[in-house]
């Protein structure tokens, strides 16, 4: 089994879209975030079952797509850890 660890700033990404979603429906929002946490657990067992990030075709930086979101993570020879939690309509941006 692969660890995977979320950084604080997809955590942060997980809770704005979580706060967000609230202002209309809090169930939804708190439903919402579980799928992100739920979406991911597969990467234990199959750490490359998410896509290569098209913008970047790097096989270490990887996603796994949730609805309209997009769950950016880095694979390391030890772990995965998942670097931000995106919205697919907006151009991904990650520092180097």
């Amino acid at each position: 089994m692969t660890p995977v660890a979320w950084t604080p700033q997809a955590l942060d990404d997980v809770q704005a879209i979580r706060e967000y979603i609230a202002r209309e429906s809090a169930q939804y929002g708190e439903l919402m975030a579980q799928r992100f946490f739920r979406a991911v657990e597969r990467l234990a067992q199959f750490p490359d079952s998410g896509r290569m990030v098209p913008e970047y075709a790097r096989p270490d930086l990887r996603e796994v797509l949730e609805g309209v979101y997009r769950i950016v993570y880095r694979r390391l020879p030890n772990r995965v850890e998942i670097i931000t939690v995106w919205h697919g309509a907006r151009l991904l941006q990650l520092e180097p």
